[in-house]
C-alpha cells in the first residue's frame, strides 16, 4: 500500500506561517541559540579537556537552557498560530517528540546543578548529552525548513505553469 502523501503545510496554514510574527521570532531566536551552544560547547569542552573554568562553563550551560525555554515558548506559540495546536502539530510531532527529551535533560541539568546533585565532570557530561540531543533536534527543524522551501518551490511552479496554462 503506497503512503498518501502530505504537504508540510496546506495553503491555509502557509498564509498564517507566512502572517504571523512569531515566524520571524524563532527565525531570529533559532541562530541566536545555536550560536550560544557553540559558545557553551566550547566553554564545556574547555573545562571537560582542561579542568579549567568550570563557573564559566555551568553558567554558559544555564544561559543556553534559558534561551532554549524561550524558543520552545515562543515555538509553541508559532505552533498554535499555524496549526491550531500548542505542541505535537501532525507536521512537527516528532521534531516536537524530541524536544521535549532535550528540554527534559537541560532542566536535568538544571536541577542537577542547583542541589549539587553531581559532580563538575558528570554535570558536564549530562551537558554534552543534552547538546547531543539539541544538535539532533536542530537538525530535525532544518530539515523541516528544507523541506518546507521545496514545498514553496514546487507549489510556485506548478502554480506558474497552471497560470500559464
Amino acid at each position: 500500500m503506497r503512503q498518501q502523501y502530505r504537504p508540510l503545510y496546506t495553503a491555509e496554514e502557509r498564509v498564517r506561517r507566512d502572517n504571523t510574527v512569531w515566524t520571524l521570532v524563532q527565525g531570529i531566536l533559532a541562530p541566536i541559540q545555536f550560536l550560544i551552544f557553540l559558545i557553551s560547547l566550547g566553554m564545556v569542552m574547555n573545562f571537560v579537556l582542561s579542568g579549567t573554568g568550570q563557573s564559566m562553563a555551568e553558567f554558559s550551560v544555564v544561559v543556553k537552557t534559558l534561551v532554549l525555554y524561550t524558543i520552545m515558548i515562543t515555538g509553541a506559540i508559532w505552533e498554535r498560530q499555524v496549526f491550531g495546536r500548542y505542541l505535537f502539530a501532525p507536521a512537527f510531532y516528532w521534531e516536537d517528540m524530541m524536544s521535549m527529551l532535550v528540554l527534559a535533560l537541560h532542566t536535568a541539568y538544571l536541577y542537577a546543578l542547583y542541589e549539587h546533585a553531581l559532580g563538575a565532570q558528570q554535570l558536564m557530561a549530562l551537558a554534552l548529552c543534552a547538546y547531543a540531543t539539541y544538535v539532533v533536534n536542530a537538525m530535525q527543524f532544518v530539515m523541516k525548513l528544507r523541506a518546507a522551501r521545496k514545498q514553496s518551490e514546487w507549489q510556485g511552479n506548478s502554480g506558474n505553469a497552471m497560470g500559464a496554462a
